[in-house]
């Protein structure tokens, strides 16, 4: 048995010193100091000796133990020193390269719409105000005259999130809020974030942005949404836009109109975007309906106004020549670093 201490002690410390990683060391720590180990076999065996040789040869298989024990413990620490050496080798930064530029930002193209859109109205006189975008079915549908049956009153049209909230499906929802608390004379303006069940194409999604408008005031008529209109167009996409008014049909207009533009990315020839008319609808507008002012606690005799809402994902597409209302929501710096 003493032969075999020794056999294993040397074979274990070659072993020992030839281990190249943290994983084979311990595959050999296993085979040698293992609960089934080459030591723990000969422990096994001290029985079948006599009492005064099992005393010497259990002392010798403890120092052959604890030896192997402080040859394990002393390459592993070696081993370990080595890999993190080689690790932060690895990981080491060469202070001599160049650096890399941060890569600047660019804003959205629809926020470049609404900050034009903030200056050039605010310079007409008009004041912005923010609005929920989690509405009640009160604002959103109710005071803007909506009928009960009306189709957009199906759960199909809109996001509800109880049976009196919804995710918005209008800037124009602002009206009812606004008027309910003040006065007129009033000029109003909103951009905003509004959500309908729609299924996605070139032209629809189900998230787009709005701006909306509207004047309360006495003596207001068609005329005066007409020249505001049409200054906005000519300001925004060019003294050479044509424009068109079309009848239409709100519930909180009346009379309504449909306000287009000639197309911007196929010039009036026709496109996927215009729906191949060569006119790029923009807008809704109209006078706004004297149920919505007395739902207000506004006298319809007295005072007058209009409104109008405008798509910013469709004003974007014809002023930039986007061909695709997707890419608006893509994330796709490709797409972003055009608008500087």
């Amino acid at each position: 048995m003493r032969e075999e201490l020794e056999r294993i002690r040397e074979e274990a410390a070659a072993h020992v010193g030839a281990a190249a990683s943290l994983a084979e060391l311990e595959k050999r720590h296993i085979a040698y100091l293992g609960r089934r180990g080459c030591l723990a076999s000969l422990f096994s065996r001290l029985a079948e000796f006599p009492e005064e040789e099992r005393r010497e040869l259990g002392r010798l298989a403890n120092e052959a133990r604890d030896s192997l024990q402080a040859l394990f413990s002393e390459r592993k620490k070696q081993l370990e020193a080595s890999e993190a050496e080689a690790q932060l080798r690895r990981q080491a930064i060469d202070t001599t390269l160049p650096g890399r530029w941060h890569r600047l930002g660019h804003p959205h193209p629809l926020s470049l719409i609404a900050q034009e859109l903030r200056e050039l109205f605010v310079g007409m006189g008009f004041e912005f105000v923010e609005g929920p975008e989690c509405e009640l079915y009160r604002y959103n549908f109710e005071m803007l005259n909506y009928p009960p049956e009306h189709p957009a009153m199906d759960e199909q049209d809109s996001f509800y999130l109880s049976d009196d909230v919804l995710l918005r499906s209008q800037t124009t929802a602002i009206q009812g809020r606004i008027l309910e608390k003040r006065k007129p004379p009033l000029r109003i303006a909103i951009i905003g974030r509004t959500h309908r069940r729609e299924a996605v194409s070139v032209r629809i999604s189900h998230t787009f942005h709005q701006f909306d408008a509207f004047a309360v005031d006495r003596g207001i008529n068609f005329a005066h949404l007409k020249g505001t209109v049409q200054l906005f167009v000519q300001e925004f996409f060019g003294a050479k836009t044509r424009m068109r008014f079309r009848p239409d049909f709100f519930p909180f207009t009346e009379p309504s109109a449909e306000v287009s533009v000639t197309c911007g990315l196929c010039e009036g020839r026709g496109c996927a975007v215009c729906k191949y008319s060569g006119w790029a609808e923009i807008a809704g507008c109209g006078m706004i309906h004297p149920n919505v002012l007395v739902a207000a606690g506004h006298d319809p005799e007295k005072f007058t106004g209009w409104a109008f809402g405008f798509g910013l994902e469709r004003m974007a597409m014809i002023r930039f020549g986007i061909d695709d209302i997707r890419l608006f929501m893509e994330n796709d710096l490709r797409f972003l670093e055009q608008f500087q």
